[in-house]
């Protein structure tokens, strides 16, 4: 996408000495610029798990393991000149309402893009393609080893 960015007035600045805030130029916000400030909204909303598809979850294993992140991983832009759309695929934590989930990254992706990037936001597609399950939590205190727990428990059993 690119903005023609108009040229100083005649005269130049009102100001003797002050710095140019616009001049003559273009600038260009890409597609991933954009579903990168996407993916990171849509992250920060508690209930998202990941953001993806199986198979693109399992590439950004593999980079979080190298010590790499890819922020525009699961989010899909479409920029035009002041406009934007964007599609994701993301994972809820199970026991997350998956409406309001989907509303909250909705409202999170507007705000974000449209401060950061400048441009308006005609939609936010949200696509729940996977709910995480955490494993359950073992019984026992961790760090204590088994017998000692097991001690413990005879002897309130005992009392």
């Amino acid at each position: 996408m690119e903005y023609q960015n108009t040229p100083p007035a005649p005269g130049g600045s009102p100001h003797p000495g002050a710095a140019l805030v616009a001049g003559a130029g273009r600038t260009v916000i890409s597609e991933a610029a954009v579903a990168k400030v996407a993916g990171i909204a849509a992250r920060s909303v508690p209930g998202v798990y990941s953001l993806g598809t199986g198979p693109s979850r399992a590439l950004g294993a593999i980079r979080d393991a190298v010590g790499s992140s890819d922020h525009a991983a699961g989010v899909h832009a479409e920029v035009g000149e002041t406009q934007v759309a964007v599609d994701i695929n993301l994972v809820a934590v199970y026991g997350t309402p998956l409406h309001a989930l989907a509303n909250q990254v909705r409202t999170a992706v507007y705000a974000a893009v449209e401060e950061l990037v400048g441009l308006q936001v005609i939609e936010v597609n949200v696509e729940i393609n996977d709910v995480y399950v955490p494993a359950p939590v073992k019984p026992g205190a961790p760090g204590v080893p088994a017998d000692a727990r097991t001690e413990r428990t005879e002897r309130e059993a005992l009392q």
